[in-house]
């Protein structure tokens, strides 16, 4: 069966967010919050996903269409005059069949719900279904107004005075915000719908009354969890959204045979992927795209982001950025790989050392206090302490090229563009301008001299000093 054509309500101002950026592309553990709703509906099998936004088109460039899923369409909504205005707005995107509408500010919906609602709506044979929850506290929810055979009257909304009367306020059934719709029903009702309420908007709950008038039955669909409720105006419903959002992530990566040691100092990101028995330690951030291999080991105190993990690395007291850190690689403690480095199997990157864009070749190291940018390394090399390629000439980035079973000793600076060939050495402390070939032995320092009583002469040098002060005075 072709899945649901889901409209996603986003047009809103957003104004309590008190921001220069639009509400909905605020970021929620890692995506703007319009794509968590959007992600729902695509994880639910819609077979096309609409998002009415404002004629500024703000949220265009944020909206994605991952892993094969239908593109997302965007519809405008050109002035702000309420719920079915906005449906309406997608009219030409709502072909027969089922049409599932959400709010772009309540992301935490699952895609179960979706899936859930359309297959009850279908079940019902229904011309709506309401998607509801039974509230304590329902203030400033729309309530569901029931018949004696429990189909769905209306839904009063009661965000403005003048909307519901006392009775309609006495109801603790309230309105989800999400519903499913028989496609020509709604374009037909979504035509007749009239804005009689005190601030002149035409309210989608609306219509179904039209559709209850046409002789269509209006379902109700009772939710359990009321965290899928939660919507979004202001930065502290952002944060309690953030805590339940990432609880959800915690919980699915654990449940994939993942250990996360302290969730609570614990950050990952929604399109993060870890594999089976990673340990994830205490205090340890990860971000946008980042893949974790199976039994690799993050933290504690690391932060990667938009990182590649392979099986079995381990990555400690780390920041990583756009790096890729291959099976078995060691990472850390404090380390710093930035876009572009590429570590490959059993390779190290130890204490104090930066790598940005090179690659280290497989079981080669460089354990610390090193700076390597835009240098390629052989395969088995060792770089000593305090190894510097100086990449940058102050106008161009040049690469260092250092071969396979190369061993370049503590305290060398190669000086790009420079290459040091296969099982090639360097002298420690030198200054490497010239290339050396492979299997010599590359020394660029200046010859010691030792100064024979050097202390004893210059302590002599102290006290006749300290001797002309004292008879001038």
């Amino acid at each position: 069966m072709t899945g649901p054509v889901v409209v996603i309500l986003a047009a809103g101002e957003g104004t309590r967010m008190r921001s220069a950026t639009p509400k909905l592309l605020h970021p929620l553990c890692g995506r703007a919050m319009i794509n968590w709703p959007v992600a729902a509906a695509q994880a639910a099998g819609a077979s096309q996903v609409v998002v009415v936004d404002t004629p500024a088109r703000r949220l265009e460039p944020a909206l994605s269409a991952p892993n094969g899923a239908p593109e997302v369409a965007l519809a405008i909504q050109a002035q702000a005059r309420g719920t079915a205005d906005a449906v309406k707005a997608a009219a030409e995107f709502l072909a027969a069949g089922t049409v599932i509408v959400l709010n772009g500010d309540v992301p935490l919906i699952r895609p179960q719900t979706v899936r859930e609602l359309a297959a009850a709506h279908e079940r019902e044979g229904a011309g709506a279904t309401i998607a509801t929850m039974r509230l304590e506290d329902p203030s400033g929810y729309g309530r569901v107004v029931r018949c004696a055979d429990g189909s769905v009257e209306r839904v009063v909304e009661t965000k403005h005075p003048g909307d519901a009367s006392p009775d309609d306020l006495a109801i603790d059934e309230v309105n989800a915000g999400v519903y499913a719709f028989d496609a020509g029903r709604l374009v037909d009702a979504l035509e007749r719908v009239q804005a009689d309420n005190a601030q002149g908007e035409y309210y989608l709950p609306d219509v179904l009354a039209i559709i209850r008038a046409g002789g269509a039955r209006v379902a109700a669909h009772v939710l359990e969890d009321e965290t899928e409720l939660m919507g979004i105006n202001d930065r502290v419903a952002l944060a309690q959204a953030r805590a339940v959002a990432q609880a959800r992530i915690h919980e699915s990566h654990m449940r994939a045979g993942v250990t996360i040691v302290d969730p609570s100092g614990t950050v990952i990101d929604a399109d993060v992927q870890i594999g089976e028995d990673a340990v994830i330690a205490p205090f340890t951030s990860l971000h946008g795209t980042t893949r974790i291999g199976a039994c690799a080991r993050v933290g504690p105190l690391s932060t990667l982001l938009d990182c590649e993990v392979g099986e079995g690395a381990s990555v400690v007291h780390s920041y990583a950025q756009g790096a890729s850190i291959g099976d078995r690689v060691s990472v850390g403690p404090f380390a710093y790989l930035r876009p572009g480095a590429v570590l490959h199997a059993g390779a190290k990157a130890g204490t104090f050392v930066e790598i940005k864009n090179s690659e280290v070749g497989a079981g080669s190291k460089v354990p610390h206090l090193s700076y390597i940018g835009d240098t390629d390394i052989g395969e088995g090399t060792n770089i000593g302490a305090g190894t510097i390629t100086a990449n940058y000439d102050g106008a161009h980035k040049n690469r260092t090229t250092i071969g396979a079973g190369a061993f370049v000793s503590v305290d060398t600076m190669l000086v790009a563009p420079v290459t040091v060939g296969d099982g090639a050495y360097t002298a420690a402390g030198s200054v490497i301008t010239k290339d050396v070939p492979p299997g010599a032995l590359g020394v660029a320092r200046a010859r010691q001299e030792n100064i024979e009583r050097y202390a004893e002469r210059r302590q002599a040098g102290r006290e006749a000093e300290e001797s002309d002060r004292g008879s001038s005075g």
